[in-house]
């Protein structure tokens, strides 16, 4: 009776979007003077430009960036995808929309493993926490608006609700930011993956200041990791590079990376097309 039952059970609903356009975006390039990237939703609309095909699949999976493996391009090719939600679905369904999307308009296939990454990971310094939580505020329920500016002189990620985390000048300035919101930022700078485990759940404000060369080595490293490409004598100032400021500015506030190595779950791209089918 219990096996007749289940197999009388329908399977849950597939989550996708009502209707969705695909176009392709250009790259940046060191000739681009601003480039901005982001994901707005307000109401049933959804408006996603210019995000890397990878940056897509960890979004759809919940994934960090290093937690995606697959072919090379992915970090090069970029679109720009409008959708519709149905009606009576949330903001929080998206990712699922978007992995029914990936796998219709690119074919993406993928499964899940786990791979041993050297890390660093943040956590407190001894000594303690040398900075203190921003009070509690209830989430305002306003249209999601995140987005990441960047060019030569820096970058600014917007995540919504006032939390803002800049790169530029020669520091990091960080506002309402989240332990874990920062070391995900965190990761495109440095030659690593970064991992929160400082146990930290609230919001904090503060400055990390840098010497001129590291800020420079942090610049290009984000360079690379948003997929520009660059001169071989940019590439070549990564050689001997050193991060100790940074290290020096998160003591300062009673944190440190720590290196070690951490398994972590990884997605596994097994098929993907770099053409989506046609709108």
């Amino acid at each position: 009776m219990i096996s007749a039952a289940a197999f009388g059970q329908a399977a849950p609903a597939r989550l996708e979007f009502e209707v969705a356009s695909v176009k392709t975006a250009a790259a940046p390039s060191m000739n681009t003077p601003t480039v901005t990237i982001g994901v707005h939703i307000n109401g049933a609309q959804v408006h996603i430009s210019s995000l890397s095909m990878k940056d897509y699949i960890r979004y759809a999976y919940r994934m960090k960036e290093y937690q995606v493996v697959g072919p090379d391009w992915l970090n090069g090719e970029r679109f720009e995808i409008d959708a519709k939600l149905p009606a009576g679905a949330n903001r929080d369904q998206v990712p699922d929309m978007m992995q029914s999307l990936l796998a219709d308009r690119f074919g993406l296939k993928a499964h899940r493993g786990s791979k041993e990454f050297p890390v660093y990971a943040l956590v407190i310094a001894n000594g303690g926490l040398k900075m203190k939580a921003l009070p509690e505020e209830p989430e305002p329920d306003v249209p999601v608006d995140v987005a990441v500016t960047g060019g030569p002189g820096g970058t600014t990620m917007n995540f919504g609700g006032g939390s803002t985390l800049n790169f530029g000048d020669n520091k990091f300035v960080a506002t309402k930011v989240s332990m874990l919101r920062f070391t995900d930022a965190l990761g495109r700078y440095m030659d690593k993956p970064v991992v929160d485990m400082t146990g930290l759940n609230g919001k904090y404000d503060f400055t990390l200041p840098l010497l001129a060369e590291d800020y420079r080595t942090l610049l290009i490293r984000s360079a690379i990791s948003a997929g520009v490409t660059l001169p071989p004598e940019a590439i070549r100032l990564l050689d001997g590079a050193s991060d100790e400021s940074l290290h020096t500015a998160l003591r300062g506030i009673g944190l440190k990376l720590d290196s070690r190595k951490a398994p972590l779950e990884i997605l596994l791209v097994d098929q993907i097309k770099k053409v989506p089918t046609e709108n």
